[in-house]
């Protein structure tokens, strides 16, 4: 049985779940925002290895091109996303901010269109903000990432993503 869902209006509060009334939509947003931030922001790996199929997963970086003869499978295990994964955490901290980053981050990501088929899960995942630096520059978040799910019992799993693609934003 395939359900889709997408949210209509906007999200008052980005650090609110807004699927409170539906489980499974609730439990991957959970794993993709709140849990995916809070780990990139202190460098935290082991923190969402467990959201990963290892056997089946599968990134490709889409270089923020909407031509698909433009991406690369740059990603084809978890061990290679997270060595870039950390690359960018790292890299993240070592930056002076003028405001938080979790709440400009937070801000800026927008999960609100999950289809779930099965024990299969599309999740659209979107960038559109800035965080403002100590040095008066501002670091652009805008883009979009599409994740494959899947349930494994209770557990909702990343088996894969298309990440770094073009977003328009909500301008």
């Amino acid at each position: 049985m395939k359900l889709a869902f997408k949210m209509t209006s906007a999200q008052p509060d980005p650090h609110i779940n807004p699927f409170a009334t539906d489980k499974d939509r609730h439990a991957i947003w959970e794993m993709l925002v709140p849990r995916d931030i809070d780990a990139f922001i202190g460098q935290d790996w082991p923190a969402v290895d467990g959201d990963f199929d290892h056997a089946s997963f599968l990134g490709i970086d889409a270089c923020r091109s909407a031509d698909p003869d433009d991406w690369k499978l740059a990603f084809p295990t978890v061990a290679a996303y997270r060595g870039e994964w950390l690359r960018q955490a790292s890299d993240f901290a070592a930056q002076s901010f003028a405001e938080d980053p979790r709440a400009a981050i937070f801000r800026a990501t927008r999960l609100t269109e999950i289809e779930i088929n099965g024990d299969r899960a599309l999740a659209h995942k979107k960038f559109d903000g800035a965080i403002r630096r100590a040095d008066g520059g501002s670091d652009t978040l805008n883009w979009q990432t599409v994740y494959y799910c899947r349930r494994q019992g209770p557990q909702w799993l990343i088996t894969g993503f298309t990440g770094y693609l073009p977003y328009a934003g909500l301008r």
